[in-house]
């Protein structure tokens, strides 16, 4: 396979294409339902809601520090279930591949997808691959659908937020490292210490801090937009407002360094393994306690509350002790950062 490539015959439905579903994605995705290679996936789940989510991944480079587009695509959707209160089960695979493609960067990337699907216990149960001719897409874009089985005790993670004056907002880890990493690859900045992409699925994570699920009112995975827009995103909606501290927010100092160079602000850098969670008061110190161990939350913290002031606006309390309001981004900081 060293100097194989993709050609158009890879999409055809023939003979090519079953030689790449077979040397290929069965020998990663190797489960019981994907090697039927039915139409549709028949899947058995239990009693109760199930959550569904869908996501396409056109990231440029496909290959960047501390990961791929194909651990991107596993663990951007499965950390969407994540934060619906679902447990994750099932993932589609669909690949749009350019004519010429390495055949080795393939197995790559999807080597990498099974890897993560297994760390998140997910099984890659569907798919679909098409071929297109050189120039017409850029090199590989990958969408994943996932579902996830909600048990009853966490019916309210994707039910209307109530919460109150005092509640607490935590955040998994440090902001920025997946956008600098990615800025970082695609622009060949040297820098003196590598920033590695947060790119992870959160399975664990998450299902030990919501071992009490009534203790937490709210997540969602930081992504495009960032933690900004988020918080205003919560707010839109609340009679009640939020406030942070920027003190309290953790970012690498290798990530301030290349925001100050470039002019980006943090707090509105893309992330793919990062959750700002909404708890009662009161349960901070155990929720924190929880993420931290693990080690994608090591640098968890507490970074502000919900307040009576300033109804339905997020404002942050700045180092020096000034306080603004916080917009929501507007226009694309980094194109294509998943």
């Amino acid at each position: 396979m060293n100097n194989e490539i993709i050609r158009i015959g890879h999409g055809s439905g023939g003979r090519l294409s079953r030689e790449l579903i077979n040397d290929i994605f069965l020998r990663y995705f190797n489960n019981a339902t994907l090697k039927q290679l039915n139409d549709a996936a028949s899947l058995s789940v239990q009693k109760g809601r199930i959550a569904f989510t869908t996501d396409s991944y056109v990231i440029d480079p496909i290959f960047f520090p501390g990961g791929d587009i194909g651990q991107l695509a596993v663990s951007g959707t499965v950390n969407d279930l994540c934060v619906s209160g679902a447990i994750p089960k099932f993932l589609s695979a669909g690949f749009i591949i350019e004519e010429g493609f390495s055949l080795i960067n393939l197995e790559k990337i999807v080597a990498s997808m099974a890897r993560e699907a297994k760390k998140a216990g997910v099984e890659i149960v569907t798919g679909d691959t098409k071929v297109v001719r050189r120039g017409q897409v850029d090199k590989i874009f990958i969408n994943t659908s996932g579902i996830g089985i909600i048990p009853e005790d966490r019916f309210h993670l994707s039910e209307k937020l109530d919460p109150a004056p005092g509640d607490k907002i935590i955040i998994t880890g440090t902001l920025g490292d997946h956008s600098i990493a990615i800025l970082s690859a695609r622009e060949k900045i040297p820098l003196d210490e590598i920033i590695l992409s947060d790119a992870e699925p959160l399975t664990d994570l998450v299902n030990n801090v919501l071992r009490k699920p009534e203790e937490v009112l709210f997540m969602r995975d930081i992504t495009r937009g960032g933690l900004a827009t988020v918080l205003v995103e919560i707010c839109e909606n609340l009679k009640f407002g939020i406030e942070i501290k920027e003190a309290d927010i953790p970012v690498f100092q290798s990530v301030k360094s290349v925001c100050e160079l470039y002019g980006f602000d943090p707090l509105y850098l893309a992330n793919e393994g990062k959750i700002v969670m909404i708890v009662k008061t009161g349960s901070e110190q155990r929720i924190l306690d929880r993420i931290k161990s693990y080690d994608p939350g090591n640098r968890a913290a507490i970074i502000g509350e919900i307040t009576i002031e300033h109804p339905s606006k997020v404002v942050i309390k700045s180092i020096i002790g000034g306080r603004r309001v916080v917009d929501m981004l507007s226009g694309e900081m980094l194109p294509r950062i998943c």
